[in-house]
C-alpha cells in the first residue's frame, strides 16, 4: 500500500510541475475539466465493476443499513466545505 501512495503522489505532483511549467495549449487548456470529467467517471465505473464482482459486498449491503449513507452524506459535505474554504484562503477569493 506504502509504494502505491508515493506513486499516487509522485503523479499527482508530476502533473503539478507540468502544469507549472510546461506552456500548454489554449485547445487543451479549454478541454482540460472535460478530460478531468471523464477519467473520474472511468475511475468511478471501474470501481462499481469492482465492487459489482464482490459478492461479500453485495451480500452485506443491507447490513451496511443507514450508517454508511450518513457517512458518505458528511465525507463529502466536509469535503466540499473544506475545499471551499482551503481554496479562500490559498487564492484568497471566493468560490466560482
Amino acid at each position: 500500500m506504502g509504494t502505491r501512495l508515493i506513486m499516487y503522489l509522485a503523479v499527482i505532483l508530476l502533473g503539478a510541475l507540468v502544469g507549472a511549467k510546461a506552456s500548454l495549449g489554449e485547445q487543451l487548456k479549454k478541454r482540460l475539466g472535460s478530460i478531468q470529467t471523464a477519467c473520474l467517471l472511468l475511475l468511478l465505473g471501474v470501481m462499481g465493476v469492482k465492487i459489482g464482482m464482490d459478492q461479500g459486498v453485495i451480500d452485506s449491503f443491507l447490513q451496511i443499513g443507514y450508517r454508511a449513507v450518513v457517512m458518505s452524506i458528511f465525507t463529502i459535505s466536509f469535503s466540499i466545505l473544506g475545499v471551499l474554504l482551503v481554496k479562500r484562503f490559498v487564492t484568497g477569493g471566493g468560490a466560482k
